[in-house]
């Protein structure tokens, strides 16, 4: 009984001592103010960044039918107050512009923007998956750790 009891005063004073030290001032939940937390990809979101892409791509959102599937993500990282995006077009079969782009110039995105900005920064990452190839920017270690990405990666985990 005595060692339940001293299991359970631990474990409440860990959660409170947590909870203490947890980042009121935006969307993290980690104990630290330099972690990333991956964070829910909305409709509103998912539209937001189809129409950046679209638009770094100089066509009508109208010319993708939407993001890949399960290639989506998305984190706001607190060290440097910015969210960061990474996604894929897909291309309507009515475009064959789109289609070309996504083929030769675009097949992945990176995307980033200031907490309290609405626009995101579009960076082409379509080679990101080549061996060799180098990366658009510089994603946080943290928003790689969020996202379950390798170490100096821009491009998803096959």
């Amino acid at each position: 009984m005595r060692r339940l009891t001293l299991r359970v005063v631990i474990l409440l004073s860990s959660a409170l001592l947590l909870g203490a030290c947890t980042n009121s001032s935006g969307p993290t939940t980690s104990t630290t103010d330099k972690a990333a937390t991956n964070l829910l990809v909305t409709t509103k979101v998912r539209q937001s960044l189809l129409n950046a892409a679209a638009s770094s791509h100089q066509l009508p959102t109208s010319n993708y039918t939407g993001l890949q599937a399960r290639r989506i993500y998305y984190a706001f990282d607190s060290a440097t107050n910015e969210y960061y995006a990474a996604a894929g077009l897909v291309p309507s079969l009515h475009s064959l512009q789109a289609q070309i782009g996504v083929q030769d110039d675009g097949a992945y995105n990176l995307f980033t923007r200031a907490k309290g900005v609405s626009a995101w920064t579009v960076y082409n990452d379509g080679l990101g998956g080549a061996q060799d190839s180098t990366c658009p920017i510089s994603l946080p270690s943290a928003v790689l750790a969020a996202w379950g990405w390798k170490t100096g990666s821009c491009y998803p985990p096959s």
